[in-house]
């Protein structure tokens, strides 16, 4: 489905981010450095400073790609440890023995249920490295992306927040949500591999959606009395729009020029929003 994405935006990354090196990535005892549990594995890396109980961003990788595969990403790696944020990296399942690496947020994909394995990462890093389950976000790139709005529809108190970069509903997308989210998503204005407007694949067995109506989608979950945002504003040349109309909840939609991609500086953005919001006073106080 996103076959061309990966090694193309592991490129674009490479060239747009300042490549700081990360701090060392946890190890639970096997060769590979993963993390493991009967249904998969998992990367994570630590802030340095790092005392008592820290929150994570756990980050989905792409179509094919691996949690390997985002600890490469350094310039993201260090904009959220440098903010005190623990990094998790699962590594998603095979649905062919040696098939790529992707998540199955559609019934149609079959295999690992990844709606109950991403919590139980989450459940199995807090025990093991102290991570504050309670203020940590899912965030994801692509097929990652996909999985990050699924997972928020379907069972919203899984993480604190949601970041999805580059991805958004499959069509037929959800009628409804199961609660309202916080949720800060990601687009490139001129992405071909998830158009803004989706597109068709797999001869029309797949058919990707609309970013907008997934964007409708959880204004109707938030209970918006209107469609238009309560903030609109520009800076630089990203263009953001916000509508907070719910009290525990909220959505922000930041459009980057560029494809398909995680853009410059995304990172600092998604945990300035995270420590910005009055719901999440407790953590930066």
């Amino acid at each position: 489905m996103e076959r061309m994405t990966h090694s193309a935006a592991i490129t674009s990354l490479a060239l747009a981010l300042i490549m700081a090196a990360p701090a060392a990535h946890a190890i639970c005892g096997t060769a590979e450095g993963a993390c493991t549990l009967p249904d998969g594995s998992y990367e994570l890396v630590l802030p340095s400073d790092g005392q008592g109980a820290v929150p994570a961003v756990m980050f989905l990788h792409g179509h094919g790609g691996s949690a390997r595969g985002v600890l490469s990403m350094r310039g993201v790696i260090s904009a959220l440890t440098d903010r005190g944020y623990a990094v998790i990296a699962p590594n998603g399942a095979r649905r062919a023995e040696d098939g790529p690496r992707s998540w199955s947020f559609l019934p149609t994909f079959g295999g690992r249920d990844d709606f109950d394995f991403l919590p139980a990462v989450l459940a199995d890093a807090g025990e093991r490295f102290n991570i504050d389950a309670e203020h940590s976000v899912l965030a994801g790139f692509s097929s990652g992306a996909f999985m990050v709005n699924y997972l928020a529809c379907e069972r919203p108190d899984s993480f604190a927040a949601y970041l999805p970069v580059s991805g958004g509903f499959w069509r037929q997308q959800p009628e409804d949500c199961a609660g309202p989210v916080r949720l800060y998503q990601s687009h490139g204005w001129t992405d071909g591999v998830v158009p803004l407007e989706g597109r068709i694949l797999g001869g029309g067995r797949f058919i990707q959606g609309d970013i907008w109506a997934g964007l409708e989608l959880w204004r109707e979950t938030l209970g918006c009395a209107t469609h238009a945002p309560d903030r609109m504003w520009q800076e630089g040349e990203l263009m953001l729009r916000s509508w907070s109309c719910h009290a525990e909840a909220d959505l922000t939609f930041e459009l980057f020029p560029g494809g398909h991609m995680i853009p410059q500086g995304w990172a600092d953005r998604a945990i300035n929003w995270l420590e910005a919001s009055e719901l999440d006073a407790e953590h930066t106080d």
